[in-house]
């Protein structure tokens, strides 16, 4: 059986192809893609041959991963269910992550239509609303996922570090749970897509300290410091701001410069949080606020492509131009 796929043929080069894939098993679903949403730190760090698996750096040791079908977050139309599934059904809209393919360097595909994939890997959407609002669902559940991990009381100031999507989603949950917020990135057309209250900030790093700012924003201490772009040196930089008992969130990717010091962070009784991939669970939870339109996906859409054009998606993303935030790849007309 035959797809057609985004394939990541070695680093920095992005091209369209049929692919196989297996055929439907019991427990599958095949679905017609419409939408699929491109993680920018994730896949262009794969596509430059940054990792090997998942938040696996890759070593001088490893091979490098290619060719491979980049993604994990699409949304589509099923099409057909094998004899198991029960969730969902024929002409059902679907969010999907991960299918199966052959002949790749992984055996699972992102962007690739029609996709075939456990019924697992697979929510049923709601008609409330469009289903490219949930194209980047995976992503999302990151970002809600480092917003729900501290502990929190209204009122708390909470500092996200890094504009780009995942920090927009954890400062939309961090907003959420009561916790004023204040993001710190370098784009201020990223910045000013932050939906603010009058307890809210921006700051833009290239032009203010990061630490007067903060300070100048709240007297008191720090409860929440989420870091959504990986950075320990940064991180520790703003470790004098933070309460005792004050929490930590990382989802940053830091290759092989992950080491913090825990001596610093046993100066505030720090907690430190990790969180990466996704459970069943928090996209349950995450597919929720986002029908309840508690979290927003669609502003941060910057660039939409068809899909044959992914070469150039990808190229904005792999080059970090300016003005790219979320970028969506159209499966049909």
């Amino acid at each position: 059986m035959q797809a057609r796929a985004v394939v990541a043929v070695e680093p920095y080069r992005i091209e369209v192809q049929n692919v196989e894939i297996p055929e439907m098993g019991a427990d599958d679903v095949q679905v017609r893609v419409v939408h699929s949403w491109i993680s920018n730190g994730t896949e262009g760090s794969f596509v430059r041959g940054e990792r090997i698996a998942g938040d696996t750096p890759r070593s001088d040791t490893d091979p490098l991963p290619f060719p491979h079908v980049p993604g994990y977050q699409k949304v589509g139309v099923v099409e057909e269910v094998g004899a198991n599934v029960r969730k969902v059904q024929p002409g059902d809209s679907v969010f999907v992550t991960v299918s199966r393919v052959a002949g790749m360097f992984f055996d699972f595909a992102g962007h690739i239509s029609p996709s075939v994939s456990h019924q697992s890997q697979v929510w049923k959407l709601p008609s409330t609303l469009e289903p490219i609002v949930f194209s980047g669902m995976v992503l999302t559940q990151v970002g809600v996922n480092m917003g729900m991990r501290p502990t929190l009381e209204p009122g708390d100031a909470a500092v996200v570090i890094g504009d780009g999507m995942v920090g927009h989603w954890a400062a939309q949950t961090l907003q959420y749970r009561g916790a004023a917020v204040l993001m710190l990135g370098k784009h201020d057309d990223r910045l000013n897509r932050f939906e603010r209250t009058q307890n809210d900030a921006v700051v833009n790093i290239t032009r203010e300290n990061p630490l007067d700012a903060i300070r100048a924003w709240r007297s008191d201490r720090i409860q929440v410091l989420a870091d959504s772009v990986g950075s320990v040196a940064f991180v520790e930089s703003l470790f004098p701001l933070m309460k005792r008992f004050s929490h930590l969130v990382s989802a940053g990717f830091h290759g092989h410069d992950g080491r913090i010091d825990i001596q610093k962070m046993r100066d505030f009784e720090m907690t430190l949080h990790a969180p990466a991939g996704w459970t069943a669970e928090r996209m349950d939870s995450t597919l929720d606020l986002l029908t309840q339109e508690v979290i927003t996906t669609t502003h941060l859409i910057t660039h939409r492509f068809s899909v044959e054009r992914a070469a150039e998606a990808f190229d904005l993303i792999l080059s970090r131009r300016d003005g790219v935030l979320g970028v969506v790849l159209d499966w049909e007309e």
